[in-house]
């Protein structure tokens, strides 16, 4: 998805996306102040779209921006026919800012929200085989890691230090505890018990996330969300990444810490990835 859109949904209009412009008035641009959300089509429909609707829609009300989210369904099919990718698998940004203020900390009054929209051809793998390496880093972010926000200067910084050192992911640290990964989350396995860190204002709740949680449920699998501790972390026996585009992902390597010298996974990820293979498939909302 390194590639730029052919065409951009902006503020009721499509454009070629060079020439998609938003004023630099904009609170987006100014001071990061907006909502975004991120889709996958598989087999002709939006992958648990309600749930991500719903998850922005929630976001929005929490920084206090009103924007009908019911109006969005119709405007998505407009972009995916003039995309030409109408039931084709694809990956769809959404972001949705305050508007266009003079610039001005407080929230201006009666100003239209900008909504910004664009697809790009994307098919996911049915399992993600990659064996991930990760890195810890200190979680020196704020304190709302729950809204879903543009404002991700802490997780760029956290991402990029991890790509110079040539792994896939940071995890974070916040007081002794892990909380989340830049942009996924992070499960761990002891003595086939599941932990994650519970879903409060320090991490993204996502719905991947969610689906793992339901599906361990399902499975027979116990599962509690408890934050693992940082000196905890090589006494784990497995430990992998949720995310919508990252599916499920087996972390290989955590600093310097191995889960496994070889290219493996282990039996409850692989239990998980199987399931969660079957319920794209199957196309079913269990949430």
């Amino acid at each position: 998805m390194s590639n730029y859109p052919e065409k951009v949904y902006l503020n009721g209009e499509i454009f070629d996306y060079q020439n998609a412009k938003i004023s630099v008035f904009d609170r987006g641009f100014l001071f990061g102040d907006g909502i975004y959300e991120v889709m996958v089509q598989v087999n002709g429909s939006f992958f648990y779209e309600l749930e991500h609707l719903k998850r922005l829609s929630d976001c929005l009300q929490k920084i206090s921006i009103n924007f009908e989210i019911n109006t969005l369904s119709k405007k998505i099919i407009e972009l995916l026919k003039v995309s030409d990718l109408i039931l084709k698998d694809c990956f769809l940004y959404i972001q949705i800012t305050r508007g266009i203020a003079p610039r001005k900390h407080n929230f201006p009054n009666k100003i239209e929200p900008t909504l910004m929209m664009y697809a790009l051809p994307f098919t996911l793998p049915k399992i993600n085989e990659n064996h991930i390496s990760v890195i810890t880093i200190q979680d020196q972010r704020w304190h709302r890691c729950d809204i879903k926000t543009t404002s991700l200067l802490g997780n760029v910084m956290a991402n990029d230090d991890a790509i110079n050192q040539n792994v896939y992911e940071a995890i974070f640290i916040r007081d002794g505890k892990v909380t989340e990964a830049s942009h996924c989350n992070i499960f761990f396995v002891k003595d086939a018990i599941v932990y994650t860190h519970p879903a409060d204002e320090f991490i993204l709740d996502g719905i991947t996330r969610q689906l793992v949680i339901k599906l361990c449920n399902d499975l027979g699998i116990e599962i509690k969300e408890i934050a693992v501790k940082v000196d905890q972390l090589s006494n784990m026996d497995e430990s992998f990444l949720t995310g919508t585009t990252t599916q499920v992902a087996s972390v290989r390597k955590i600093d310097d810490h191995y889960f496994y010298q070889n290219k493996e996974t282990g039996p409850i990820t692989k239990k998980i990835q199987k399931a969660f293979l079957d319920l794209k498939n199957k196309k079913v909302k269990i949430l």
